[in-house]
């Protein structure tokens, strides 16, 4: 199974950097592949549904995400579509300076003819991580004033 983890480190103050990670419809804030991001059902907590539209190796690719787990210090969010299921992971603690440090892991499992590219796509969901890393760091420093 690929997976992705990234650390970013904000000056951002952990409760601002989770109330924003959290509201997912932010991800086209802080997500470099996401081009929309709606919430379809809920109220945020386990069991919301977001409907996400992302880039990816210039395809669009459609994911229904719900919400697994929402509570301080982390949140766990699962992306569904036809062959493709992502578990994200993202933990918010404490930085040493007063700051926030954000640790994403990104679990994919590929079904039917896609399984198969899983090794394949490395390279790629790599890249994806680190424009990633880099879009999440602006946004959270954007939050304080």
């Amino acid at each position: 199974m690929p997976t992705l983890h990234r650390r970013v480190t904000t000056h951002t103050d952990c409760d601002t950097v989770f109330a924003y990670l959290a509201d997912f419809e932010n991800a086209t804030e802080w997500d470099s592949g996401t081009v929309s991001c709606t919430r379809t059902s809920g109220d945020g907590g386990p069991g919301t549904t977001y409907a996400n539209v992302s880039k990816f190796v210039g395809r669009t690719v459609k994911l229904e995400y719900t919400v697994e787990r929402v509570s301080a210090p982390d949140f766990v969010i699962v992306g569904r579509n036809e062959t493709t299921t992502s578990r994200d992971l993202i933990v918010v603690t404490p930085a040493p300076d007063g700051g926030s440090v954000v640790d994403y892991t990104a679990e994919f499992t590929f079904t039917g003819p896609a399984r198969f590219l899983g090794p394949l796509m490395m390279p790629l969901l790599n890249r994806l991580g680190d424009e990633t890393a880099k879009t999440l760091r602006t946004a959270l420093d954007g939050l304080t004033p």
